[in-house]
C-alpha cells in the first residue's frame, strides 16, 4: 500500500506561523527519506490555527528541499482563484520541478464564504461554475486553441512538455462524477466526511471516461492518522481531536487545545454522539492498532493509497507518527519492489 502526507500546516498552542512552516519543510524531507509517496499542501484562508493560504508557494519552497518525491496541492480552491492563474503556476511549479507535481483542486472555500468572495468576487458559489473552471484548466493545459474561444488568443505560460496530474478532491459523490466524467484522478477526503467513501470511488470507477491525462482510474482516501509508541501517548491524542474537531463545528476554528486543557471538560449527550461519528474521520492508537485499521479502511475502500493528515501536540510527536507509520508498512522495502519491477 501507498502512503502519502496531507500538510495542513498546523500552528500548535504556544507556536507561530513561521515555526508552522519550517516543520513542513522538516517534515518533507522526512516523508521522502521514508519513501512516502506524494506530499500536499493544502489551501485555507481567515483560519489563524493553519499557516498556508498559497499551497503553489510553499510547494516551491519544498520543492528546493527533495528531489524524488511527489509535491502538489492538497488541494488548490478552484473557486477562489482564475482558471489561468492556477495554470500557470502550476505550469511553473513542473517546468521547475517536472514530472514531480500534482494539482488537487476542489470547490470548497477553504474557510468562510465572506473570505471566499473577498478572494474572487466574481464567486457566485454556483456548481456550473466549478464545471466551467475545470473545462478551462484542461484546456489551458492542452494548449487548446478551438477558434472563437478565449484559448484560441490566451496561454498559459510557460509552455512545457508535460502537465501535472490533475486530481479532484471531494467529500461527496457528486464531485466523483465529475471526476470520472473529466477523466481526473480522485481523492476521496474521509477526513471530512466519513459516509459515502466507497460507494463515491465505486461510482467514480464505474462511470470513469479515458482522457488525454489519464488512461484508468486513479484514486486514494485521505484521513486523519496519529499513530503513538503507547497507549498512552495515543490516548492524549485521541483525546484532543474529539475536543478540536467538536470546537471546528461550532465554528471554534482558533482554538488549540492542549489535553492539559480539555481532559476534564464533561461532554453532554449530543457531543458524544457527535464524537462517535467523528472518530470515522480518524485512526488513533499504537503501531498494531493503527496498521491494521488502515489496512481495514484500505480493504473497505478498495484503494491502494491512503493519505493521512496528522496533527499532534509536538512537532516531534507528529514527525514520530509518520516514522512509525513508514515503518510499519516497510515503505522503503515496497518502494524498493516497485523500482524491481519497473527496471
Amino acid at each position: 500500500m501507498k502512503l502519502s502526507v496531507l500538510d495542513q500546516t498546523p500552528i500548535r498552542r504556544g507556536s507561530n506561523a513561521r515555526e508552522a512552516l519550517q516543520e513542513s519543510v522538516e517534515l518533507v524531507k522526512l516523508a521522502e527519506s521514508l519513501n512516502y509517496t506524494r506530499y500536499w499542501i493544502s489551501e485555507h484562508h481567515n483560519i489563524g490555527t493553519l499557516a498556508c493560504a498559497a499551497p503553489e508557494v510553499l510547494i516551491a519552497r519544498l520543492g528546493a528541499e527533495t528531489k524524488r518525491i511527489r509535491l502538489g496541492s492538497g488541494g488548490i480552491m478552484l473557486p477562489n482563484h482564475s482558471a489561468l492563474k492556477v495554470a500557470e503556476n502550476f505550469r511553473l511549479l513542473e517546468g521547475l520541478f517536472p514530472g514531480r507535481i500534482d494539482l488537487g483542486i476542489g470547490r470548497a472555500p477553504g474557510g468562510d464564504r465572506l473570505t471566499a468572495s473577498v478572494l474572487n468576487p466574481s464567486n457566485n458559489f454556483e456548481p456550473n461554475e466549478y464545471i466551467q473552471q475545470i473545462r478551462a484548466l484542461k484546456a489551458f493545459f492542452a494548449d487548446d486553441a478551438t477558434p472563437g474561444t478565449v484559448h484560441e488568443k490566451v496561454k498559459a505560460i510557460p509552455k512545457i512538455d508535460t502537465t501535472p496530474n490533475l486530481w479532484m478532491l471531494t467529500s461527496s459523490g457528486e464531485s466523483a462524477f465529475l471526476a470520472a466524467h473529466f477523466g481526473i484522478a480522485l481523492s476521496f477526503a474521509q477526513f471530512i466526511n466519513p459516509v459515502g467513501g466507497a460507494e463515491a470511488i465505486e461510482q467514480y470507477r464505474k462511470n470513469f471516461k479515458t482522457s488525454a491525462e489519464l488512461s484508468s482510474p486513479q484514486d486514494s482516501v485521505g484521513i486523519f492518522v496519529f499513530c503513538g509508541e503507547t497507549e498512552e501517548k495515543a490516548a492524549r491524542m485521541q483525546a484532543v481531536m474529539d475536543y478540536r474537531l467538536l470546537s471546528i463545528a461550532r465554528g471554534q476554528m482558533d482554538e488549540t487545545p492542549s489535553y492539559e486543557s480539555i481532559k476534564s471538560y464533561q461532554y453532554s449527550s449530543d457531543e458524544l454522539r457527535y464524537i462517535q461519528y467523528n472518530r470515522q474521520r480518524m485512526v488513533v492508537g499504537t503501531p498494531d492498532v493503527v496498521k491494521k485499521q488502515l489496512e481495514d479502511l484500505a480493504e473497505n475502500m478498495d484503494v491502494s493509497e491512503i493519505v493521512v493528515a496528522t496533527f499532534a501536540e509536538t512537532s516531534e510527536d507528529r514527525l514520530r507518527s509518520y516514522a512509525l507509520l513508514a515503518e510499519m508498512f516497510d515503505l522503503q522495502k515496497a518502494t524498493q519492489e516497485a523500482l524491481n519491477a519497473e527496471a
